[in-house]
């Protein structure tokens, strides 16, 4: 049954209310998208320079750390999924959920137990509805991450990673989040953060870092000391880092998600424009035709008279 002219306005006045909605999230989500991609370009160079410095350490001398090691046994692994707080992102957070999922799968085909923390309400809802735990999880904050909320999931990961497996510690330790290869791409991706492999994360493919080999190094105080407070400002660094590739990713595909829905609120409204002056074209012709009819019926009735 057609829309009366009535319903027609009243569905194109209701677009016409989200589409302003909707492209005042697309300019928000574009505003905030520069701040967030420079953050993450300005992080590169310490992130540089610190892999460098632990590639050093590693490399020229024979210490066994407890980060660096592999385990002897592989039987539980964390998984940290960097998701968003809220919706409206596109396919931002489904994407990285079903990155974290297969790696899951991959890492209990393998005959690991994994235990799931979460960063992103999106994550964190989504795997309780299917009745998977989450033994972690941090939220509030995904959009516009400070130092801070790397300090406290990096230090969890440490506590896991440094806790025997009896007390219910993890053998290995990775990462799921989504990197802002450009405004038009955001890719997932998994990385494992513990053992400790260095890694040079501005690189397209991570590589390990041969470092300076014709160089000799003194360390001070001793190189044990030097390597502690370099390895635990690493994985900080490393989930500092996920932290904004991850929140500029967010903003991107929130942007595109706003402009999606505002050029297809346009065309709604185009439609609907089309469709209201078919109906008023339609309400005339029929008053026109009433008009001309009554007048007939009048003509016939004053000439049989």
């Amino acid at each position: 049954m057609p829309a009366s002219l009535r319903e027609l306005r009243q569905r194109k006045a209701s677009v016409a209310s989200t589409k302003k909605i909707t492209k005042a999230m697309e300019l928000i989500a574009a505003s905030r998208i520069v701040k967030a991609d420079r953050a993450a370009r300005a992080a590169l160079p310490y992130t540089s320079v610190l892999n460098r410095a632990v590639a050093a350490v590693a490399q020229h001398t024979d210490i066994e750390h407890p980060l660096t090691l592999e385990p002897t046994q592989r039987r539980r692994a964390v998984v940290v999924l960097f998701t968003s707080d809220r919706g409206l992102a596109g396919g931002y957070s489904s994407s990285a959920i079903k990155q974290a999922l297969r790696l899951k799968d991959k890492l209990e085909g393998e005959g690991l137990e994994v235990v799931i923390f979460t960063s992103g309400r999106k994550a964190t809802d989504f795997l309780r509805f299917r009745d998977i735990p989450v033994a972690k999880d941090w939220t509030g904050y995904t959009d516009n991450p400070t130092y801070d909320d790397a300090v406290a999931i990096s230090d969890a990961v440490l506590e896991s990673f440094l806790k025997p497996y009896e007390e219910g510690g993890a053998d290995e330790v990775y990462a799921v989040y989504t990197r802002m290869v450009s405004m038009l791409v955001q890719e997932p991706r998994a990385r494992r953060v513990l053992p400790i492999e260095v890694v040079e994360e501005g690189d397209d493919v991570e590589k390990a870092i041969d470092g300076e080999a014709d160089l000799e190094y003194t360390f001070e105080p001793d190189p044990e000391s030097v390597l502690d407070s370099l390895l635990g400002l690493y994985v900080r660094n490393r989930i500092w880092f996920y932290l904004l590739e991850s929140a500029a990713s967010e903003l991107a595909s929130r942007q595109k998600a706003m402009k999606s829905a505002t050029d297809n609120a346009q065309q709604l409204i185009n439609s609907l424009t089309t469709e209201i002056n078919q109906a008023r074209q339609a309400q005339i012709t029929q008053e026109i035709t009433e008009i001309v009819g009554g007048a007939s019926a009048l003509t016939e009735a004053s000439q049989a008279e």
